[in-house]
């Protein structure tokens, strides 16, 4: 499992680090450096409104990546995970590239530290190392990595990369989602990508895509039928090494994003059912693009006050006549482009039936797309 490939880049500097098998290297930034223009996707997803409504209280977002180092502006917020790779001894709080740093903090950095805000601050990060620092991953390591985190109590997944499947993979996720746990995956990055990638192709998986600073789809990320959202993919500022501060531009930003987005639903909903929760940020998202799902942008640009407080229907129930509020900042369409396992909590039976549900929402949410809503 190589990571998603993205670009780094800091104002005058374009630095790009393709991701072919390793992940980003760090652009590090002064720590006391004012980060109001540079986290341009908190305002233009409304986050302050949205951590009005909540903050992520009580969800474990587990973060199979690079592993998360340490970092003044996620104290309090991570938890001793596990280095799933040949010889790890980490706990996972050992970072190899500043890759996983960087998803951790979009998730849940509070800000108290220094510069940086997640989308969901008072969730918990439960770092996973599923990626050597070679970078040259495994599925079946991924696996492990998705096995353990289950075991550990994350009601969300986080996965920043993709690569190939293997049985024991799809096996793992699959249980996952029999689990009750909402797994969030990037879609790939062009020009290494050329289609959406594996995990997210997995029915059971969040497909995400990636938008840029006007709103449009991000010229760095793939399309496809299995897009199912999109969100900020572009100067994406989050946590690094060393206490530092890194710029990322790809879908593993977008990914990173939507699992906040996750967090903050199952945090005020906590009832709601995984498959629930996918629904719920796919009918309250901005439509982009043609009226309705479309490849570029799937259901649209996530939502977080509308998927707070909107009144959905649940799966089956859907009305033409639910408008959630709308919330995300204007912007017009220029048309531009572990040995821990769940095995032994699953039966097959609630396996299928589990599964199956999921299935049914994917499937039935492409074949009959809700009415759209306006972008705006």
């Amino acid at each position: 499992m190589s990571l998603d490939r993205g670009q780094v880049s800091v104002a005058l500097l374009a630095t790009i680090a393709a991701l072919t098998g390793a992940a980003a290297a760090p652009v590090n930034l002064e720590p006391n450096s004012s980060s109001s223009e540079k986290q341009w996707h908190l305002r233009y997803l409304k986050a302050t409104q949205a951590h009005n409504l909540n903050q992520g209280e009580d969800v474990i977002v587990a973060v199979l990546d690079t592993g998360v180092s340490p970092h003044p502006d996620l104290a309090g917020n991570l938890l001793n995970g596990a280095d799933m790779t040949l010889g790890g001894s980490s706990g996972g709080r050992s970072d190899s590239s500043g890759h996983g740093t960087g998803m951790a903090g979009l998730i849940a950095a509070t800000g108290r530290g220094g510069a940086a805000q997640g989308i969901a601050p008072q969730s918990k990060i439960l770092p996973v190392v599923v990626t050597p620092p070679d970078g040259r991953g495994n599925p079946d390591v991924l696996a492990e990595g998705i096995d353990f985190a289950a075991s550990q109590g994350a009601k969300v997944i986080s996965i920043s990369s993709v690569g190939g499947a293997s049985p024991k993979l799809v096996q793992a996720i699959r249980i996952a989602a029999a689990a009750d746990i909402t797994i969030v995956a990037a879609a790939g990055n062009r020009p290494e990508d050329t289609f959406v990638g594996y995990p997210a192709v997995e029915e059971a998986v969040i497909a995400v895509g990636g938008v840029d600073r006007t709103g449009n789809h991000a010229a760095i990320s793939v399309a496809g039928p299995e897009i199912d959202v999109v969100a900020p993919a572009v100067d994406i500022y989050s946590t690094g090494l060393n206490g530092g501060y890194r710029v990322g531009t790809g879908t593993s930003d977008a990914t990173a994003i939507v699992a906040g987005a996750a967090a903050l639903i199952r945090s005020k909903y906590p009832n709601l059912p995984a498959a629930e929760v996918a629904h719920r940020l796919t009918a309250t998202a901005v439509d982009k693009g043609p009226p309705g799902r479309d490849d570029q942008y799937g259901y649209g640009v996530i939502d977080l006050v509308a998927a707070l407080t909107a009144d959905v229907p649940p799966l089956g129930f859907e009305s033409s006549n639910v408008t959630p509020p709308a919330s995300v900042e204007a912007v017009p369409d220029k048309g531009g482009d572990g040995s821990g396992t769940v095995r032994g909590l699953a039966t097959l039976g609630v396996l299928v039936t589990a599964v199956g549900g999921y299935l049914f929402w994917r499937r039935r949410r492409r074949a009959d797309d809700p009415p759209p809503r306006v972008s705006r």
